[in-house]
């Protein structure tokens, strides 16, 4: 993920601020808040400024995705070239749902909220969905989530790389 954050900084930092970098990366999949974090502090924009970017930027795509991504995937899937994307994103998603099913809400926060690979809004937001969890539940397990990723990302990006790099 770090060459992947360190890329994206590189390329979009040309063209634009670094806070409109921030906010990109924390918007991508696989990236999101917690790239965003690792980029900010790379870039060296201070934690008051990186963490209200990163927030917003990771938040935006989670109303999408809880409410259009079964209509895009149904939709997708009658393309014989996207079906098979589709279904794998599919299957992959409902695979890592377990904890969700089982515990829903706190199982979506704790999801979101801790910085594994493959967690996060985009996933979270893509299970709640395909779970048919309540729009509004959902929302506010992806926030909560966020909050706690935002912690710990914070730590680790300001803390303890802090502590490593400056």
């Amino acid at each position: 993920m770090e060459a992947l954050t360190v890329w994206f900084a590189n390329s979009l930092g040309k063209y634009v601020s670094e806070e409109i970098v921030i906010f990109i990366i924390s918007m991508v999949p696989i990236l999101e808040l917690r790239g965003g974090l690792l980029v900010s502090k790379l870039l060296s924009v201070p934690i008051t400024t990186a963490i209200p970017i990163c927030i917003i930027g990771n938040i935006i795509p989670i109303p999408f995705i809880l409410l259009f991504i079964k209509q895009i995937f149904k939709w997708l899937k009658k393309i014989k070239i996207f079906r098979g994307m589709i279904e794998k994103l599919e299957a992959r998603a409902m695979n890592r749902s377990d904890s969700i099913k089982r515990y829903e809400f706190w199982g979506l926060v704790l999801f979101v909220g801790i910085p594994l690979p493959g967690t996060g809004a985009w996933t979270g937001s893509l299970i709640a969905a395909l779970l048919d969890i309540d729009f509004k539940k959902a929302i506010l397990a992806e926030l909560l989530g966020i909050a706690i990723a935002t912690v710990i990302m914070s730590f680790v990006s300001y803390g303890l790389m802090g502590a490593l790099i400056g």
